[in-house]
């Protein structure tokens, strides 16, 4: 049975949350914590396997001192997480639950359940889901619009990034809501504009995977070769403007527009296993809109500048990384450097 309808939806002020509760706390679970630590939130922690207060508490430990190197906001202390006994403990009276348990649709479908049942009313639910669809998540909510999809990147203490998506079942109000908490929470909230398989971010990793897969499995390329490939190339820039905005410069002043001209060609050339869509007009304009829309007015003298800008500082703080490796103990048992 479904409850209230939709428009009865009240959640909480953003602002005025000041406990969350956590579901599931393995890696991605244990992040979150360590975030929410972090950001001076209360957390009350859930997870029935054998151990898991013991991990979490070392999580939260090494991550700690990244944390504070980032700067703790204000009243952020570690003494702040709670592990409960009970899923019910977890969420009762906390202003947002973030559920990472296993992704398996069955097992989550029957903890969204759970947690509906024992959060307070009009509380957002988010899941870490890396590609479950919500749709098929909330099926046994009695109160489904509340349901949003939180997906994070690994660690989600370190890394700013989660994509919000919403199910066919939840409320719009919900998405922004957890949207704006999640930007006020100290992450880069990306929401997205419909469901997807896979989210965003995802997609294009998985891209990049399977032609890497492919190519070890080709005898065409190793693993250090392709790390080396991404790691030292395009991944430097990627870092600060994304492949699109990065493509965006390559055309120079004629921006992604010329770029689309001038190498549109190449897509129809076994370069990966993928295949290219068709390079139509709309799509070349709506390629070129976009790059525009993401320079903000930005020449590409100027973002030309900031790239380089960014890649110094990148390089530099790269080679302080790898001296400092270089020297490090654990490279030389013997104490010699």
């Amino acid at each position: 049975m479904i409850d209230s309808a939709p428009s009865q939806f009240r959640p909480p002020e953003p602002e005025a949350v000041t406990t969350i509760g956590i579901v599931g706390t393995g890696v991605i679970g244990g992040g979150w914590a360590a975030h929410f630590l972090r950001m001076g939130y209360d957390v009350q922690a859930y997870d029935p396997a054998p151990g898991a207060r013991q991990r979490l508490e070392a999580l939260v430990d090494r991550a700690w001192p990244a944390l504070e190197r980032l700067g703790l906001a204000q009243g952020a202390r570690r003494d702040r997480l709670t592990f409960t006994d009970t899923l019910e403990e977890a969420v009762a009276g906390v202003g947002f639950v973030q559920e990472s348990t296993p992704e398996r649709l069955d097992a989550k479908v029957d903890v969204l359940a759970s947690i509906d049942k024992a959060a307070p009313p009009g509380v957002v639910v988010a899941s870490s889901t890396s590609g479950l669809a919500m749709s098929d998540m909330q099926s046994g909510c009695r109160s489904p619009w509340r349901f949003v999809v939180g997906h994070p990147f690994n660690p989600p203490y370190l890394i700013p990034l989660v994509e919000v998506v919403g199910g066919k079942g939840t409320d719009p109000a919900a998405v922004a809501w957890a949207d704006t908490f999640y930007q006020q929470a100290g992450k880069v909230s990306l929401m997205l504009d419909r469901e997807l398989p896979g989210f965003i971010g995802n997609r294009l990793q998985e891209a990049l995977w399977r032609e890497a897969l492919h190519m070890v499995a080709a005898g065409e390329a190793t693993v250090d070769q392709l790390d080396v490939s991404i790691a030292q190339g395009p991944g430097l820039r990627w870092a600060l403007m994304g492949p699109c905005l990065t493509f965006h410069l390559a055309g120079g002043t004629g921006g992604m527009a010329h770029m689309l001209d001038h190498f549109g060609p190449a897509l129809l050339q076994p370069w990966t296993r993928l295949e290219a869509p068709d390079l139509t007009a709309d799509l070349r304009q709506r390629m070129a809109a976009g790059a525009e829309k993401a320079a903000a007015g930005r020449s590409i003298a100027q973002l030309e500048e900031e790239r380089d800008d960014f890649l110094v500082e990148l390089s530099l703080l790269l080679d302080q990384h790898a001296m400092r490796w270089r020297h490090h103990p654990a490279r030389h048992p013997g104490g010699r450097t």
